[in-house]
């Protein structure tokens, strides 16, 4: 397998406004467990290993039920979500693969019966940043756990 850069290394400073950007979009009213969520679902889908696995080792830090985390792939089948997290769970899939003619009015709706006004541009922003992670860190390979102690997720204790 070929090396992959360090995009951190090779571009630090736009680097840090994706971080600054990233804890910017995080403040707001959304619920953090929320957001660990979003983040999975969107993580999944765009094949990140690296932001999986930070995202469900913060999920699991926040006392994220580890039965819905191995539930989030088939999350319209199970039972285990509330109706406000699976219209943020459709939003992020919507966001995330965007179809060809945009978002539909039906689907808009869906997520305004959920979230207000300033809800769904936080969680849009979220969605946004959680994709922008996902490309850099598929781009580059980033190393799954890499990054566990300076974030402190080795307390997760995944085997």
């Amino acid at each position: 397998m070929t090396q992959r850069l360090d995009a951190m290394q090779q571009s630090p400073e736009l680097f840090r406004k994706l971080v600054d950007f990233s804890l910017a979009a995080r403040k707001g009213r959304l619920d953090a467990k929320l957001l660990h969520l979003i983040e999975v679902r969107a993580s999944q889908i765009n094949g990140c290993a690296f932001c999986l696995d930070m995202h469900v080792k913060q999920a699991k830090l926040h006392k994220e039920g580890e039965l819905r985390l191995h539930h989030l792939a088939v999350w319209r089948e199970s039972p285990l979500f509330s109706p406000r997290e699976r219209a943020a769970l459709a939003w992020t899939e919507l966001l995330t693969t965007l179809p060809p003619h945009g978002v539909a009015d039906a689907d808009y709706a869906a997520a305004r019966a959920e979230f207000s006004e300033e809800e769904l541009v936080q969680l849009t922003h979220n969605v946004m940043g959680i994709n922008a992670w996902n490309r850099l860190n598929v781009a580059f390979r980033t190393t799954p756990g890499a990054a566990d102690a300076a974030y402190g997720l080795d307390k997760a204790q995944f085997a």
